[in-house]
């Protein structure tokens, strides 16, 4: 019986040794055979000459192309060398958001010797913890039926319901409520998932006017109002232009237009709409004043608008038209987006070329709104790749009186710059609609997440304020940082971009 057994085993494994080798056999084959079709097909095409001349090789060509930016992330670049943002930006987010340690050791791996890098101004007598106090509400709109209290300096920018997922953007609202900040809705129109956290909401009005739309395109008195009828909406923004593509208006794709996104943005189901270049009503600076003005008497609300600076003349006629008007019809903000870049999918033109980067439009719009007398009435909001506490704390020096991010943001809640947001492939289900992708994103984890990035942010801007001298955020100045010059020696901002007519703290 065992012989008769172990025959039975061994007739078994020799069955499925051959079946293996059969396997083996085929499998190579079929492989042979592919690799020959693609050769005669690489040797008879006229489109690409790698692979006319290097058969099958070539195609490699292709793959570690698409690998590549990944493996640089992962593999090659150093901490600080990638662009929009590197490791070290990314991680500091990453670990804020976690909640985990965001001390370093062992010394900075920034080079501080780099022109045009900044150092804070520390003083012998930093402000102690007893000295220490909560940045104050401000006040924006106090013209407007309903101004608008506002408690943090660190706000969440505009990302369309449609851009980013619902997901997402139910973990900012949630997140927002619970850090005390607000949440600007983009220019895509207010979304259930918007309010469902109970944050408080900053609408954003795009070219195409998603939400408060006639069935022309044209603005809707009556939306306008609908939309103002929610405790939550507390300002509108109206945007001239942004950081990804000033002077460009955005393309929403048949395919994305879904019943659900019609009924938000007010457009036919299943057709592209694209937005023009900008508001064809807005064709100057009584125009844009108008327009604000107006927004702000229907709604009763708080009005401003954003944009990307593009020279200082018309700033000059911005402020003189202000003062001709009278303070009570002045914005009540104006948000500053830097050209460089961001979340929107955009021409590279336009994201490389266009526009001036914060670093310099910031500190010349403080300076145009100070020397017009208008520093104090028209509230100036900062955005453009400020992520990092050392940033905002830059941002409050130059003039700003509040900050907004959003690819901050979106690092809180997973984002690996994985340069996927204009395609429908978010690996972390931000900004795609594959229900497989977005499954990956929960909500309730990513609004803690959210949370502890606002609050990490507020706590280590002050730690810098203290380190200064000055005992709250909102008191720092622009002698409190230095910016290394081409001589390699340092030069104090207030030197560099010194306040027009009046002393600095007045």
């Amino acid at each position: 019986m065992n012989s008769l057994i172990q025959d039975i085993a061994t007739s078994t494994a020799y069955a499925f040794i051959e079946l293996f080798v059969l396997a083996l056999i085929l499998l190579i084959g079929v492989g042979l055979i592919a690799v020959l079709f693609m050769y005669v097909v690489d040797k008879t095409q006229t489109k690409h000459a790698i692979r006319r001349n290097y058969p099958v090789i070539g195609r490699f060509r292709y793959l570690f192309e698409e690998l590549g930016e990944y493996f640089r992330q992962y593999f090659f670049a150093m901490d600080r060398e990638e662009m929009p943002f590197n490791r070290s930006q990314r991680s500091w987010v990453y670990r804020a958001a976690k909640g985990v340690d965001t001390t370093a050791a062992f010394g900075s791996t920034r080079d501080i010797r780099g022109v045009g890098n900044i150092y804070f101004v520390s003083t012998p007598y930093p402000t102690l913890e007893t000295d220490a106090v909560e940045s104050a509400i401000v006040t924006i709109g106090p013209t407007a039926k309903a101004p608008y209290e506002a408690r943090s300096l660190f706000n969440i920018s505009g990302m369309s319901y449609g851009a980013i997922s619902k997901p997402a953007v139910s973990a900012l609202s949630n997140g927002a409520r619970m850090a005390g900040c607000w949440m600007n809705t983009g220019e895509g129109g207010l979304s259930p998932f918007h309010l469902e956290g109970g944050a408080d909401i900053v609408f954003q009005i795009g070219t195409a006017k998603y939400g408060v739309r006639d069935e022309h395109g044209a603005l809707s008195d009556e939306k306008l109002r609908a939309v103002a009828a929610h405790e939550q909406v507390k300002m509108f923004e109206l945007k001239i232009s942004q950081g990804a593509k000033p002077g460009k208006g955005g393309i929403l794709p048949a395919a994305k237009v879904s019943k659900e996104i019609s009924e938000i943005r007010g457009i036919p189901v299943g057709q592209a709409s694209i937005s023009p270049n900008r508001h064809p009503e807005i064709d100057s600076i009584p125009a844009l004043l108008d327009m604000v003005d107006h927004i702000r008497t229907v709604t009763g609300k708080p009005a401003g608008f954003k944009m990307v600076l593009g020279g200082y003349e018309w700033m000059d006629k911005l402020c003189r038209t202000i003062v001709e008007r009278g303070l009570d019809k002045a914005p009540d903000f104006i948000t500053i987006d830097s050209s460089d870049g961001g979340t929107g999918a955009a021409p590279p033109a336009l994201m490389d070329y266009m526009g001036l980067p914060l670093s310099e439009s910031l500190p010349a719009v403080a300076n145009k709104l100070r020397e017009h007398g208008l520093k104090g009435r028209v509230k100036l909001i900062a955005s453009g790749k400020l992520i990092n506490p050392a940033e905002i704390a830059w941002a409050l020096c130059v003039g700003a009186d509040f900050i907004t991010s959003a690819r901050g943001f979106m690092f809180a809640l997973g984002c690996i710059q994985a340069f996927q947001c204009n395609k429908n492939t978010c690996p972390t289900g931000i900004t795609t609609h594959d229900s497989r992708l977005q499954k990956g994103l929960n909500p309730e984890n990513k609004a803690e997440r959210v949370r502890r990035y606002v609050e990490t942010v507020l706590y280590e801007v002050g730690v810098i304020a203290h380190s200064c001298g000055v005992p709250e955020p909102r008191q720092l100045r622009r002698r409190h940082v230095r910016v290394v010059t081409e001589t390699g020696r340092s030069k104090g901002l207030d030197e560099i971009f010194p306040w027009p007519n009046q002393k600095e703290d007045i």
